[in-house]
Parts: structure tokens; C-alpha cells; sequence
């Protein structure tokens, strides 16, 4: 890691940062932002090329996802709208306190990516633990993503051979696991053992036009529902207090961009932390109406028997939600290789700081390697997901770990920053600061542990 001047808490002792530190930050950015090498020089004699505006939608493309498919359900789980929509406003709250978080520790340590703003002001445990943590949390994504692709495959299939819905398929070409077999095969492996991911930028866009489209359909269905649907029960408050925090997880996976917001912002034109401020407050907005629009809508059409996946819900022969099911695979072949891209660059990290060997010194290697990496995780993810059908377990663990970069990592970032600083007093703006990071520290620590504890004990043993 660059020692320039301004970082905080640059001694890694026994684990010194190796040479590879810029080639790691390079490959965990977004291919669709464009930034500019870090040196030691301040950060006005490097600034970016991206405008307030065209980091608004970035923020908003990397928050927004497949993850929104889950929120009708959420709501179902925190009792209806009401409990649903003042779950989501609070949580904002924080969700935005934390992009602005890492923005002021990314300044304060000039590093450029979320994992080594971790290392630079937190030391080496925190960043180790961060980094494993963005490994199992991407490589439980892949797995979320491989069971959605499963079932649109289903409905879509279900429709072109017109059987009934809910029947046992009679042919083995349509059964669930060739389906996301051959797929993941034929579409998502190839994508995924290239060193560079320079096609994100088009996904990007995809996946943007994607999910607008599945919640404005979501949207169109409740207010002109099909005839045929039948009457439902719509929950108005939840069953016990302790029912609203099941739908945490969704929640944070659905708002979890924390991870790509550190680049991001370094490659603003100007990296200020209340221009980012307005940043973020004006991308989670967005993305709060995306979610909202698509939870109220897709809750009150199917109330309690929404499915964890509210486009399993709708018939299989209706077109507008079958061209949403397509958009979504669409959407997901293509993030699949990028979050495994993401994961793999952690992990290759990991592995040349604990080897102690260079980018430059391991390049045949680094070949085989990727190789090899690449294969074991797109099998394992693939395995998981034949076995695992149900969404919402994947979401139930890898939501409490989003909690952790959303609340956990910031909350211990701006803790130690502020204690960090040399001040001969400590104004109350200081303490309030400290505490607020305690804060989010605690409750990142308690959604973790209940979201991960109710998935252990409650959906994995059932």
C-alpha cells in the first residue's frame, strides 16, 4: 500500500503490503468507472473524470439488482406496507451515513478501493476479515444468482411446452437442474475465466433497463391485476415485534453498493465528501422508490402467499412477466461473472500477501491459478444451487454479511479515524461522531448475528 501522506494506521508489520496492492485495487474497481492511478500527491492533482450526476447512476446501477425480486416478500415478512416502508426509512438513514463514512476514511487514508480503506485505517485484522467477508458474500451471491436463472427457467419453459402450471415436467431437457446446468455451462463459465471484465459497462446498462422494467410491471399488474386472481389476505401489522427484522437481510442486500462506492467516488472530478454526501442521498432515494414501488405493488397483488421470488407469483403464460423473466436471466448472466471477478480478486490478493510474491514475478502462474479458481467456484456455486431451490435462504446469510459492509466496516472505520486524530481537545462534534460510529457498529453486529443465527437455527434446519 502507498505510503503517502495523510494515511492512517499504514503498518502492517508481519504482512507488509506487497506490490500487487495496485493491481488488487484496479481489479476490484468497476471497469465502468473511470479512474486515474493513486500516487502520493493530493487528491487534487488526481481527480476523476465522473460528474456528480454520472456517479448518481452508478450508485444507483450497483444498488439496484436482482435483489428486488425478494422485496415483496420482505414485506410480507415485516408485516405489511406500513411496517415495510418505516423499516426501509430508517434503515436509509444509515445506509447513507455510511457511504459518506467511507468516503471520509477513503481521504483520510488515500486508498481507493472499500477493502484497503479497511486495511489503511483499521489494521490487518478488520482487513482481513473484510476481505474474506467480501469473498463469502460474492461467492453467496453467485449462488442466489444461479437459483433466480433456475426460476425464470422454469416459468419460461412452462409456458413454451404448455404444461400445467405447477405439473411435473415428463422430459429431461426440462428439468430444473439441466436447465441451470447447461446454462451455466454454455454462458456463465465462458464469461467468467477472462482476466479483464471490460463488458460491465454494457451490462451495466442492461441491468439498469432490467429491473425499471420488472417493477414497472410489477407496478402495471396491481393496478390492472388479472381477473382471475383470486382474493388475498393483506397482513397490516406484523405477528411479533421480533417478525420485522426478518426482512433486514433482504433489505440490506437489496441496498448494499458500499463495496463499489469507494471507487466510485474517487472518480469523481471532485472527490468531496458533502458533494458525495448529496451523491448518495440522491442515488439511495432512487433506489428507495425502485424498491418501494416493487415491495408495496407486488405485496398487496399476492399479500401472504407471495413467493420469495415475486415474478414466481405471476402465470407462466403471461407475456409482459415472461419478457421481465428474461430481462432478469439477462441480468444475471452477466453480473455472475463480475461478482466472481470481484471474489476472485480478493482471494488472488490474499494469496500473493501471504506468499509474499509479486504480480510481475507470478505471471504464469497467476494463469493457472485463475484457472483453477475460476472452475472450483463457478462448480461449488453451481452445486449450491441445485440443492438450495429456495432464494430466500441465500438471501437470509449473505444479507446479514451486506449488513456488515453497510453498518460493521464503516461504523469501525469512523471510529478509528476519529480516534486517529492529534486534537489537544475533543469538541462535541467529536464524541458525537465516535458514538455514532458505536452505533452502527451495534446494530450491524446485531443484524449479523440475527439474521444469520435465524438462518442457521430456523431456514437451513428446517
Amino acid at each position: 500500500m502507498a505510503q503517502g501522506t495523510g494515511s492512517i494506521n499504514s503498518d502492517y508489520k508481519d504482512w507488509e503490503w506487497s506490490a500487487d496492492a495496485g493491481e488488487r485495487a484496479r481489479l476490484l474497481q468497476s471497469p465502468s468507472v473511470e479512474t486515474v492511478p493513486k500516487s502520493g500527491e493530493s487528491q487534487g492533482d488526481s481527480l476523476g473524470a465522473t460528474s456528480a450526476l454520472g456517479a448518481v447512476f452508478i450508485v444507483v446501477n450497483a444498488a439496484l439488482g436482482a435483489g428486488l425480486l425478494n422485496f415483496p416478500a420482505a414485506f410480507n415478512m415485516a408485516g405489511g406496507v406500513a411496517a415495510g416502508i418505516t423499516l426501509q426509512m430508517c434503515m436509509l438513514v444509515f445506509i447513507i451515513g455510511g457511504l459518506v463514512v467511507l468516503a471520509y476514511c477513503s481521504q483520510a487514508s488515500n486508498e481507493r478501493t472499500y477493502q484497503e480503506v479497511v486495511w489503511a485505517v483499521c489494521g490487518k485484522v478488520p482487513g482481513v476479515l473484510c476481505e474474506v467477508a467480501i469473498a463469502v458474500y460474492t461467492f453467496g451471491t453467485c449462488i442466489a444468482f444461479l437459483i433466480i436463472i433456475g426460476d425464470q427457467e422454469d416459468k419460461i419453459i412452462a409456458a413454451l411446452v404448455t404444461e400445467p402450471e405447477g405439473a411435473g415436467s415428463s422430459h429431461w431437457y426440462t428439468d430444473r437442474k439441466f436447465t441451470i446446468s447447461i446454462t451455466a455451462f454454455l454462458l456463465i463459465l465462458p464469461l467468467s475465466i477472462p482476466k479483464e471484465i471490460g463488458f460491465q459497462k454494457y451490462a451495466s446498462s442492461l441491468s439498469v433497463i432490467g429491473t425499471w422494467y420488472v417493477t414497472a410491471v410489477i407496478i402495471i399488474k396491481y393496478i390492472w391485476p388479472d381477473k382471475e386472481l383470486a382474493p388475498v389476505e393483506i397482513p397490516t401489522s406484523p405477528s411479533t415485534w421480533m417478525a420485522v427484522f426478518n426482512a433486514m437481510p433482504t433489505i440490506c442486500f437489496g441496498f448494499q453498493c458500499h463495496v463499489s462506492s469507494v471507487p466510485v467516488f474517487n472518480s469523481m472530478k471532485q472527490p468531496e465528501v458533502k458533494t458525495w454526501g448529496a451523491v448518495v442521498t440522491a442515488a439511495m432515494v432512487i433506489a428507495l422508490f425502485v424498491y418501494t414501488g416493487t415491495g408495496v405493488c407486488g405485496f398487496l397483488t399476492f399479500g401472504t402467499s407471495v413467493d420469495q421470488d415475486v415474478l414466481l407469483s405471476y402465470p407462466s403464460n403471461d407475456i409482459p412477466v415472461a419478457l421481465a423473466r428474461a430481462f432478469i436471466i439477462l441480468c444475471v448472466l452477466t453480473s455472475y461473472p463480475i461478482l466472481h471477478f470481484c471474489g476472485r480478486a480478493v482471494l488472488e490478493g490474499l494469496w500473493l500477501r501471504y506468499t509474499g510474491v509479486t504480480v510481475e514475478e507470478d505471471v504464469v502462474r497467476e494463469r493457472r491459478r485463475r484457472l483453477l479458481q475460476t472452475v472450483s467456484w463457478f462448480l461449488l456455486t453451481l452445486l449450491l444451487a441445485l440443492f438450495i431451490p429456495d432464494i430466500g435462504k441465500v438471501i437470509s446469510v449473505i444479507g446479514g454479511l451486506a449488513a456488515c459492509f453497510i453498518f460493521v466496516f464503516p461504523g469501525l472505520c469512523l471510529i478509528q479515524a476519529k480516534l486517529s486524530e492529534i486534537q489537544e481537545t475533543r469538541p462535541v462534534s467529536w464524541w458525537a461522531q465516535v458514538s455514532y460510529g458505536v452505533f452502527m457498529v451495534t446494530l450491524g453486529a446485531f443484524i449479523f448475528g440475527q439474521t444469520t443465527a435465524n438462518a442457521i437455527f430456523v431456514d437451513l434446519t428446517a
